[in-house]
């Protein structure tokens, strides 16, 4: 089969029409979600944009691939999954965000850094969507997507599309679109035009006195997720007239969430749902029968569950599970649940704005994380799903606290994972930082 693989840049995962949002309008994703396999538990086990590119790339965890941090390199010599599907006689390609690098956000990324990925328009990062640039190919001069960059990346992959529906060989196709990441004023006017602030409904845990700024950034937020949806209607449409439709594994996702005021945090890094939970749909219409699954899926499972399905040997380096078999009714290689993670803090989650180091688990019914001077947070998030009564702690949660973190701490030493401070693991990698841990942006 061949693979199409889009991801968004912090789309959270409620933030959808299927997924019970009654403001957002997203017809052709929800009409995606109703022909696809739906993940309704997939995870960023590192909430940050580098990370989870890394794992999803790898199949590795950060402890192993070192992409803890956002704006440090993935090593070059990575095995990484389209070096593999290209081995395997696949031809790859990629639009859009790459974001690993490390070598600043808008130098030129040289053909050794491109993990095995051949059509190439890409750059590192810009948030900066209506005058946003990128590379092609080994051509070192910065070129301009017109317009707003994931309407125009999007016509370039359709383009991609019909060249390769006359190729005998399958394809790995990547897309990463900048938005609905902030700022979130800049979606085209005529998506803007469809969200009015004061009618939007805001979840239940975001605090009375942010409401009418987390509305407005609802109104903008929502505005980039409608323009987006209209650019995957035209991706399927195009699969559909190529003929490509049937035997093309769609796979849309996304690298984190959004807080966008929840328990009045902003942005991803937090343990919260908002900013771990992702949207994760894998349509295969000649092999899959569209249904809902619970199970936890997180980072390191997508290049493994990617071979899986294309029948490519997966690599002893990889760290993931591979869910193809469970995908079509065979046995789930899931112990339900996964480790979260946030090996040092930086960006906007820094130790002054209330940033820290944690690690837990995410199963389908609990959350537990523990910072480094012990128990943080304890949630049930079927009797909770806005996680508005923390348990950690609480009379009564005792066992329930104990057998998470017993299970959090079998993860820890499988993994190897000392739970250090972060400063440990910077200096281990030798990554040079700010005095708020962050990595310059640009060299």
């Amino acid at each position: 089969p061949n693979v199409l693989l889009i991801i968004a840049d912090q789309w959270r995962a409620e933030s959808f029409g299927y997924a019970g949002n009654p403001d957002v309008k997203t017809p052709n994703i929800d009409r995606l979600a109703r022909e696809s396999i739906n993940l309704r538990n997939a995870v960023a086990s590192m909430p940050v944009c580098c990370p989870t590119r890394a794992s999803l790339f790898t199949g590795q965890r950060a402890f192993t691939h070192g992409v803890f941090l956002n704006d440090v390199p993935l090593a070059p010599e990575a095995n990484s999954l389209a070096k593999v599907m290209k081995a395997a006689g696949y031809d790859t390609g990629y639009i859009g965000k790459w974001h690993l690098n490390g070598d600043g956000r808008s130098a030129f990324i040289p053909k050794e850094r491109r993990q095995g990925f051949d059509y190439w328009k890409v750059l590192e990062c810009t948030h900066e969507y209506n005058d946003s640039f990128y590379y092609d190919g080994d051509n070192t001069n910065k070129l301009k997507w017109p317009g707003y960059d994931a309407i125009a990346q999007t016509a370039d992959a359709q383009n991609y599309l019909r060249e390769r529906s006359t190729n005998k060989a399958p394809f790995l196709f990547v897309l990463s679109w900048g938005p609905p990441h902030n700022p979130y004023t800049s979606a085209p006017e005529k998506y803007r035009a469809m969200y009015q602030p004061k009618q939007l409904t805001l979840r239940g845990n975001v605090p009375a006195d942010k409401a009418a700024a987390t509305r407005r950034d609802l109104a903008g937020y929502y505005a980039h997720c409608t323009a987006l949806d209209d650019c995957m209607s035209n991706l399927l449409q195009t699969l559909r007239d190529t003929g490509l439709d049937q035997n093309t594994i769609v796979i849309f996702t996304a690298d984190h969430g959004d807080m966008l005021g929840s328990h009045d945090q902003h942005r991803k890094q937090r343990p919260w749902d908002e900013s771990i939970r992702i949207p994760l749909l894998i349509r295969w219409p000649a092999k899959f029968q569209p249904h809902a699954l619970d199970t936890i899926f997180t980072s390191e499972d997508y290049m493994p569950t990617i071979l899986g399905l294309c029948g490519i040997g997966i690599p002893k380096t990889v760290e993931g599970l591979d869910y193809s078999r469970y995908l079509i009714g065979g046995k789930n290689p899931s112990d339900g649940a996964t480790l979260l993670s946030c090996m040092a803090p930086f960006g906007e989650f820094i130790r002054s704005g209330g940033g820290k180091e944690f690690r837990g688990i995410r199963t389908e019914r609990f959350t537990y994380v523990r910072d480094l001077t012990g128990p943080w947070l304890l949630y049930d998030n079927v009797a909770d799903p806005l996680q508005m009564t923390n348990l950690a702690k609480e009379v009564g949660s005792e066992k329930l606290q104990a057998e998470l973190d017993r299970r959090l701490q079998r993860k820890l030493d499988q993994t190897h994972d000392q739970f250090l401070p972060g400063d440990d693991y910077v200096k281990k990698w030798g990554y040079k930082t700010d005095a708020n841990g962050t990595v310059p942006y640009e060299r």
